[in-house]
């Protein structure tokens, strides 16, 4: 089966400087992918060559196997970096507008804007200039103009930005709920506990350039298996020979130095006086592998 996007050898450069280098990447029909990268680092110009609000310098970037076009506009989702609402503009009135402009009738693209208000609490809002709403409540009406046409494809840039725990988590349900009935899911995003729970795999770039690529669990193996979640009482001894360590209350993340295995470091604490509540080994969180990763790997992946 063919790849929904398809990056190849893309780069662009703006005034002589590249922010996108042979980027390479695919994404296949149906998975959650997630695409990181720090600030700066080309994720958002990738997405716009693939739409083509820019045009590439070389390579290419493909939407099920074409260049994209107007003509594909009924099964995408896009949420961009930059919000973009009419402010003056009420919100049930801004949802049949975007869906109508999807290829959607006016009778539904109504039903599904009622019934996505409806999920997400804004149903007593529906005739309020968006204005008049908080920068939560915002963020539900851009996401709303994203899934009116229930597409099949999903580019979603920061969805969660601005939205409380309890929003996040019913944003992240409703991903679920498209994904599980067929959608391809593509978010940027900087919320790693976000990444490890719901996406098949990830590319990472660093100065338009790709550094990690594969499934997220893979990924997290290839910076070991070794890191020790830690829940104790007493006080944690320095030992730089032996691991590194932060805390946080009565929790702590240990990262063993060199050849110390998690017994020597368990042996160690146990002999300082430290009582072990819990003592787990686990590969490194994403968010450990992203910090890495941003701060020391600038090799491009050949995986």
């Amino acid at each position: 089966m063919q790849p929904i996007i398809a990056l190849n050898d893309l780069s662009k450069s703006f005034q002589g400087k590249k922010a996108v280098d042979e980027l390479s990447f695919t994404v296949n029909q149906g998975e959650v992918f997630a695409f990181l990268g720090a600030n700066g680092s080309g994720k958002t110009t990738s997405i716009r060559c693939l739409l083509n609000i820019y045009q590439t310098d070389k390579g290419e970037a493909l939407v099920n196997g074409q260049p994209y076009s107007s003509n594909m506009v009924s099964i995408l989702g896009y949420l961009p970096e930059e919000r973009g609402l009419y402010l003056s503009s009420r919100v049930l009135e801004t949802l049949v507008f975007f869906g109508m402009a999807k290829g959607m009738s006016e009778s539904q693209a109504h039903n599904n804007a009622t019934e996505y208000l409806k999920r997400v609490e804004l149903l007593p809002k529906a005739n309020v200039e968006i204005k008049k709403l908080s920068s939560g409540q915002q963020q539900k009406v851009q996401l709303g103009v994203a899934l009116i046409n229930q597409p099949q494809l999903l580019i979603l840039d920061e969805p969660t930005k601005g939205l409380d725990p309890l929003n996040r988590d019913l944003l992240m349900d409703m991903l679920m709920e498209f994904n599980q009935n067929g959608a391809t899911i593509v978010f940027i995003t900087h919320q790693m506990e976000e990444v490890e729970k719901i996406a098949d795999r990830l590319v990472m770039i660093k100065e338009g350039r790709r550094i990690l690529y594969g499934e997220v669990d893979q990924v997290k193996a290839e910076f070991g298996t070794n890191t020790i979640h830690l829940r104790y009482r007493g006080e944690i001894p320095d030992n730089p020979a032996l691991y590194q360590f932060e805390t946080e209350r009565n929790t702590a993340e240990i990262t063993p130095v060199a050849d110390t295995s998690p017994n020597d470091i368990m042996r160690y604490l146990l002999e300082s006086g430290v009582e072990v509540r819990k003592f787990e080994v686990s590969s490194p969180s994403l968010h450990e592998v992203f910090i890495q990763v941003s701060n020391e790997r600038s090799d491009a992946s050949d995986e």
